[in-house]
């Protein structure tokens, strides 16, 4: 069989480009045709972060790489369809899925490619070379405007569900953008930070009534923007007078807030959760829907996001009602509805998904399970919820920890017996990215 008509099947990411990554593409080389097999933005928000370059200028990127004959897509993490469809000689791959989250999808590799006596190629990693360290340190020099606002529409077409957490300050900010885990090989992360009208009252110890103003809120919201990368969804409250909720949209898009959600009630705010219990008002459809379409006249972008929140079933107002707004809301040009309820079972907002998976025009499904906290994402993913928000968990726990420490003190007359549930002063100046480095 002469060089050429060997096929060589390389499958990768090739989101930041580093020479282990050539150093496959030139084993390839040497033995036949290297088809690469690119991995789908959604094939690998399926395993790990969604990646910093889109698929197009990835195979831009890779389609200029000497050695290289043919790109394809790679649809899913597993390689099997595309092998079955090349019945390549050679497979290539770095040894350093022998282990971890790609152990699995090398087995299948192996057994696919015995069904025409392919061979697995597997080259030493190489050495001194992270795409891990590469992307952390990408994180600390931070992201634009454009480029955050652009990456919460993009988890939306590439991922099931989307979590945000609820930010309140730099430091809770931090801890949305750098949480994760791996477990069974499923890697978790928080896809973007909720800025909770709420938690950012509290904060400052105000009442959650729109006491504190946008100018205090921007405050907020530029201490997150300032240690995140991630999109930013701001709670909006009503977004108040129409004329007034223009200029907010202006400019949260020009620094870079992703998304607003914003409810349809009138008059003083009144935290949602207390339904009929104090005096809520809800808007007119038709003013809530003038409210929605003129701040989307308002963008410059078409990146940034207004989301309807609808407050009929925490006002006992009923399905149909709900149901009613979210049509309208949408031919408005919501981007998205938010369907809240104060009910501590979840059986309400499964009732509306499953009527709203009906209607003819869509747009996603955000949920906020703060009082039927015992639902799971893969059950709201199941009834066609796209995004769920934590919305005040992070303030919420913090409190009674700080309370805690406080009490010690007091009781015992010294700091010793707070310190075992306190953070050490090391890490906690390390958390804060360069601390260590920017003395002289």
């Amino acid at each position: 069989m002469k060089n050429n008509q060997i096929k060589v099947y390389i499958a990768m990411s090739a989101d930041l480009i580093h020479p282990g990554h050539l150093n496959i593409i030139n084993e390839g080389r040497k033995l036949g045709d290297v088809i690469l097999g690119l991995l789908t933005d959604k094939a690998i928000a399926s395993y790990k972060p969604l990646p910093y370059l889109t698929y197009e200028q990835r195979k831009s990127i890779v389609e200029n790489i000497k050695g290289i004959k043919e790109v394809i897509p790679q649809d899913t993490l597993d390689y099997t369809d595309n092998l079955l469809k090349i019945r390549p000689n050679y497979v290539i791959h770095g040894d350093d899925w022998k282990t971890g989250p790609q152990s699995g999808t090398r087995q299948q590799v192996i057994d696919t490619l015995e069904k025409w006596g392919g061979i697995l190629i597997e080259p030493p990693y190489t050495s001194g070379i992270s795409s891990t360290e590469i992307k952390k340190r990408l994180k600390e020099i931070g992201t634009t405007p454009e480029i955050r606002m652009r990456r919460f529409r993009r988890l939306l077409q590439n991922k099931v569900l989307l979590r945000f957490l609820e930010a309140h300050n730099g430091l809770t900010g931090l801890i949305v953008e750098q949480t994760n885990i791996t477990m069974d090989n499923d890697f978790r992360e928080f896809d973007g930070v909720w800025i909770s009208s709420l938690t950012d009252s509290i904060a400052k110890g105000r009442p959650d009534t729109g006491f504190v103003d946008l100018t205090s809120r921007l405050y907020t919201i530029n201490q997150v923007l300032d240690v995140t990368t991630k999109p930013i969804i701001v709670d909006g409250d009503n977004g108040g007078l129409t004329e007034h909720f223009i200029f907010i949209v202006k400019t949260l898009e020009r620094l870079g807030v992703s998304a607003i959600i914003i409810e349809d009630k009138i008059g003083l705010k009144k935290n949602s959760l207390f339904g009929n219990e104090v005096e809520q008002i809800q808007d007119s459809i038709e003013n809530f829907c003038y409210k929605i379409s003129e701040g989307k006249k308002a963008q410059i972008t078409k990146d940034f996001l207004i989301i309807a929140r609808i407050e009929s079933l925490i006002l006992e107002k009923g399905l149909d009602d709900a149901l009613l707004r979210a049509q309208s809301y949408i031919k408005a040009g919501a981007d998205a509805i938010m369907i809240h309820s104060r009910n501590t079972d979840p059986d309400e907002i499964l009732e509306f998904c499953e009527f709203y998976s009906k209607l003819v025009e869509k747009v996603p499904l955000v949920a906020v399970p703060t009082t039927y906290s015992s639902i799971t994402e893969e059950r709201l993913a199941k009834a066609g919820v796209r995004i769920v928000i934590y919305a005040n968990q992070l303030l919420r726990s913090g409190y009674p920890a700080m309370v805690k420490t406080a009490k010690s003190i007091l009781f015992n007359q010294r700091a010793l017996e707070s310190e075992s549930f306190c953070l050490s002063i090391k890490d906690t100046l390390s958390l804060i990215p360069n601390t260590m480095q920017s003395g002289h």
